[in-house]
């Protein structure tokens, strides 16, 4: 990756950094393209939110088996189903 990316690239290496597990020439790029592009940084920003919020629910919420299988089916993820 090129030090200065678009916003297209950014997103190339975008889930290893949200994990902490980019390269450090990765997360500073990220980095210099976010302090310039306010709409990259506020989806980061709430990409970052979203991860936190479900992992919050994820270890509160047990879902029954039938709900969860309905829930799937209704968002078309059958294949996730198991």
């Amino acid at each position: 990756m090129s030090e200065h990316l678009n916003c297209g690239e950014m997103l190339y290496g975008l889930s290893d950094y949200i994990d902490g597990e980019a390269k450090e020439a990765i997360c500073a790029a990220i980095e210099a393209h976010m302090a310039e592009c306010p709409d990259c940084r506020i989806m980061v920003d709430t990409l970052r939110q979203t991860i936190h919020l479900y992992r919050q629910q994820e270890q509160q919420l047990d879902l029954p088996e039938d709900v969860r299988t309905r829930l799937f089916y209704t968002l078309d993820l059958n294949d996730w189903v198991g």
